[in-house]
């Protein structure tokens, strides 16, 4: 059960939330769902990992020539759920999506294994692909070149930002009376309401 008087900030909330879901979670606490919108309008789904959240928004990193990265350079707006079934809990997130910045991009890809680097130059990621073969191939043309020293960020890979404009914590309740606070942003605030289950 929610307080009478939630947090005044939903972040504090979601990161009290992340805290537990990382600590209950067997997989993957920080798996989203990401939802992105094609140019005829066609909402598209798929799971991406949370890599960072502070108080400009919610970041993951992808090929921006993959589906998604597309989709959200042509119509920048996304929502994102976190759904924690151990907690049997959620976070729902809209809001607009905008790149991170070259350094900030940088700084990340540093840090990811080298073999995800690598596996970030070989992928065209969601391109049609002839088979298995193809991509191992690529795999290991991209090892033998980047075998030496650091491997450099792709130019066309990055990270998008989603700044949230609406967030609703749900919280399962018996006989389904479950518990929903949303908060709204209202300039540099938040307006909270709570929902019927």
């Amino acid at each position: 059960m929610f307080a009478e008087s939630p947090p005044d900030d939903p972040l504090s909330l979601f990161h009290a939330w992340f805290e537990e879901a990382k600590a209950a979670e067997p997989n993957d606490p920080n798996a989203m769902a990401l939802a992105t919108v094609a140019e005829d309008g066609m909402p598209s789904l798929r799971m991406v990992l949370l890599k960072d959240v502070d108080r400009a928004g919610f970041v993951f990193y992808t090929n921006l020539g993959s589906r998604k990265g597309r989709q959200l350079l042509a119509q920048p707006k996304a929502a994102l759920l976190f759904h924690w079934k151990s907690l049997r809990r959620q976070v729902r997130v809209e809001g607009p999506a905008s790149a991170v910045g070259e350094a900030e991009a940088d700084a990340y890809f540093a840090s990811r294994p080298k073999q995800s680097q690598i596996g970030a130059w070989a992928s065209k990621q969601s391109q049609p692909l002839a088979g298995r073969f193809e991509l191992e191939g690529r795999v290991a043309r991209f090892a033998a070149k980047h075998a030496l020293g650091q491997v450099p960020r792709p130019e066309f890979w990055s990270g998008f930002r989603i700044r949230p404009l609406y967030l609703e914590f749900w919280q399962d309740g018996a006989f389904r009376l479950h518990d929903r606070l949303v908060y709204h942003r209202q300039g540099d605030g938040w307006r909270t309401e709570r929902l019927f289950p």
